[in-house]
């Protein structure tokens, strides 16, 4: 796939069904976390009685749920990043569009809780990104 570059209004104007879809792949990441301590804490209690039916129909429902959820994680991920953007932190709620500036690639970010992109991720507190992250 080619890569696509943004000017600042192409991007701006992505932001509504950016803002859907990362809503939607932060509440199934959270509800991913929150039953995987569920299913540890589950398992950590068998270590101290014996293993039942009903815990194996338990283990098998969550990790059967988690699979589940792992599909849809990666739905979302996949339709942000077939729009042309990259995901940066998906806790952060921080994307980046790749954009052209003075004849140089340069990268728009946006905060999920901003209204437009900005060519500076200073204010948004994102990770620093390192050569292995390229």
């Amino acid at each position: 796939m080619d890569k696509r570059y943004f000017t600042v209004q192409e991007a701006n104007e992505l932001i509504p069904k950016l803002k859907r879809e990362l809503s939607s792949l932060k509440r199934v990441t959270q509800a991913f976390s929150e039953h995987y301590e569920q299913l540890e804490q589950h398992k950590k209690t068998l270590l101290f009685r014996k293993k039942t039916k009903v815990d194996d129909d338990i283990l098998f429902k969550k990790e059967a749920r988690m699979e589940f959820m792992e599909f849809e994680a990666q739905t979302f991920i996949r339709n942000i990043l077939t729009m042309g953007v990259k995901i940066v932190d998906i806790e952060s709620g921080i994307v980046s569009f790749p954009s052209i500036k003075n004849e140089e690639e340069v990268e728009l970010f946006w905060h999920e809780s901003e209204e437009a992109v900005s060519l500076s991720r200073d204010h948004l507190h994102a990770p620093e990104l390192t050569k292995e992250d390229d």
